[in-house]
């Protein structure tokens, strides 16, 4: 959740250095965020001392490729702080994108979690991490106050995001609905989902549209910042600790007793019946 927070924020700062740097205070947060992420993952192994361990498969892993692009992550960051040199910036906001795609596809990689292995849900957690930088930058900026120009850039930058990422919630529910998924994903999902639409699109769409337009509106852009900021982070929070049930079993056949014909297969607990069993 971290490291998506945080190279959104990087991403919405690079954006922002485009017209005028915003305090350097945003970009250490958002290198802080995304070093606590990879610090809290760290914590997570059984042995951490084994975690070199992580750069040994480039060629097929997903997080072996977001350790990389970590190591580049920091260091231009670092250097485009110092500097505040906005071609600094940038490729670290570049490489930012790069470290939460990787982060997104190490969710597809999970092939045993049906919430996780749809394709559909990389441009949800591409979409929500910019969607929460860019909230979280506005946020900052009432007590910051980043230039007027960089303000403005980055709200109708969210304004757009928070309008994809609602698109991508669409897609990405469609995509299990079709798919089929442990009724308990679904239910965990349905419960986030007034998240998502009220404070997560409803509130911000028209502070976001309304400080764009007029100037009496630019001193609420926080709040709407912040409402699409917290919306993603809960989302985030149920679909790694609520929604992500594994696969289970499948039978290819209900059992008959005697010499009856076989019934049809099923999978316990899931949203459909199919009509034949195919291995995922």
């Amino acid at each position: 959740m971290g490291g998506g927070a945080g190279t959104g924020l990087l991403v919405a700062f690079g954006l922002a250095s485009l017209v005028a740097m915003p305090h350097r205070l945003i970009g250490l947060a958002a290198l802080a965020l995304v070093a606590t992420g990879l610090f809290l993952v760290w914590l997570e192994i059984g042995r951490p001392w084994r975690f070199l361990n992580v750069l040994r498969h480039p060629q097929r892993s997903w997080m072996t490729r977001e350790a990389l692009v970590a190591a580049f992550l920091f260091p231009l960051g670092a250097l485009g702080l110092w500097y505040g040199h906005p071609a600094l910036v940038g490729a670290a906001a570049i490489t930012g994108l790069g470290f939460l795609y990787c982060q997104a596809r190490i969710l597809t990689a999970a092939r045993g979690i049906p919430a996780w292995r749809v394709p559909a849900i990389v441009p949800l957690i591409v979409s929500t991490g910019l969607a929460e930088g860019a909230g979280l930058f506005l946020a900052l900026g009432a007590l910051l106050q980043p230039p007027a120009a960089a303000t403005t850039l980055v709200a109708g930058a969210l304004l757009a995001l928070v309008v994809l990422r609602a698109l991508a919630w669409l897609g990405y529910r469609a995509a299990l609905a079709r798919d089929g998924a442990p009724t308990a994903t679904l239910d965990a999902l349905g419960r986030v989902s007034p998240w998502l639409w009220l404070p997560g699109t409803a509130l911000p769409v028209p502070i976001l549209a309304a400080g764009l337009v007029t100037a009496d509106f630019v001193p609420w852009l926080w709040l709407g910042g912040l409402a699409a900021f917290a919306a993603g982070w809960v989302l985030k929070l149920v679909l790694i600790t609520r929604a992500a049930f594994n696969q289970g079993f499948a039978l290819a056949h209900t059992p008959a007793r005697g010499a009856g014909p076989a019934g049809p297969p099923v999978k316990p607990g899931w949203t459909f019946r199919p009509a034949a069993v195919v291995p995922h």
